[in-house]
Parts: C-alpha cells; structure tokens; sequence
C-alpha cells in the first residue's frame, strides 16, 4: 500500500471507484440494521473522498475532528472492515452451547422435575442448580443476566388474597383509598 501525499490522509488505492461502491454498500448496509456509528462512518470517509474538509464532515455529523481523523486512519489501515462496528471481546462462557441448551431443558421441564420442592424457579434456586449440574458457580446477582441470555425473564406472581371479596376491593379503590391519599395538610406543615 502506497502512502498519502501530505495533506491526504486516504492514499489513491482507497480512493477507487470501487473502494467507493464499497463504502456506499456499507453505508446502506449499517443504515439498515440500524448500526448508527458504521453509518456515520462510512458517511464521514465517502465525504472526505469527494472533497469535504474534516472540519466541515465533524459539523455535519456532530463529531469531533478527531474521531473524523481516526476513522480515516482505520479506512486507510484496514479498509472498510476498520469502520464496521465490533463487539467487544470478553471472557469465554463459563457454560458451553450444549451445556446451555441441556440448561434450557432442564428449566422449561420445571424445578420439581430437577429435584426442587417447590413448583417457582427462584434465581438462588438455578444458580444452585448450575452449580451442582455442571460444576460451575454463578453469583446470585448475575443469574438473572445468564437466564436473559437464555431467552428468560424474570416473572413476578402478583399476590392475590384467596378468599378476597372482589366488590369491596373494587369498592376501596374507587372510594377509600382516593379518601386517604388526599388527605389535607396538618397545621404543623
């Protein structure tokens, strides 16, 4: 790869009619998977290659010069693939795809059938369960993030009186409670 002549910060092999077609799909591409900062990207180089100074591409695009000046390092290191968005990399699962799948079973198949008294997963209850199925240990607070993962939410019972007379509940509602919840301010306020 050639280098830029001073004052370019693209050299003429990223400049190609091509290298624009490319930059053009991109940009359609981001736009509609709704990856804003590729498309902001992509948009930023294609107007740089048609002539618009950094100073005018970061007001348009509501950026600092800066950024502008690193996206046009990445294009000309790496091409398009510098201006896609990537996940950030991290820690490997501590549960592999099958081991999470088997998780899944287990779960959708209900607690009693795991061994468990009660018929109501709690988070506590499958964090136990992860640990002595698979030998690994999650913290109580970061069981709910694995089971969202999974493809769960997180479900409330509403609490309901058994024997509760719906016509006086309704009757409260519409009645004592507003009674209650506007009462006038005391002497001492």
């Amino acid at each position: 790869m050639g280098r830029t002549k001073k004052g370019e910060a693209i050299s003429e092999e990223r400049r190609t009619r091509a290298a624009l077609r490319e930059l053009w799909a991109l940009r359609d591409e981001a736009k509609s998977e709704g990856d804003l900062a590729t498309w902001r990207r992509a948009k930023a180089i294609i107007g740089y290659i048609k002539g618009k100074s950094v100073i005018s591409l970061a007001e348009t695009l509501d950026v600092t010069r800066g950024a502008i000046n690193r996206w046009l390092q990445w294009y000309e290191a790496e091409g398009i693939e510098g201006l896609r968005t990537l996940s950030a990399p991290g820690r490997a699962p501590k549960l592999g795809a099958d081991q999470r799948q088997e998780l899944i079973t287990i779960i959708e198949a209900g607690p009693q059938q795991a061994g468990y008294r009660t018929g109501i997963w709690t988070g506590p209850m499958i964090g136990d369960l992860i640990h002595r199925h698979f030998g690994v240990r999650y913290h109580n607070h970061h069981v709910p993030w694995v089971l969202h993962r999974l493809g769960f939410s997180v479900q409330r019972p509403r609490k309901r009186l058994a024997r509760a007379d719906k016509e006086k509940q309704e009757l409260w509602l519409r009645e004592t409670f507003p009674a209650i919840k506007k009462k006038p301010p005391t002497a001492a306020e």
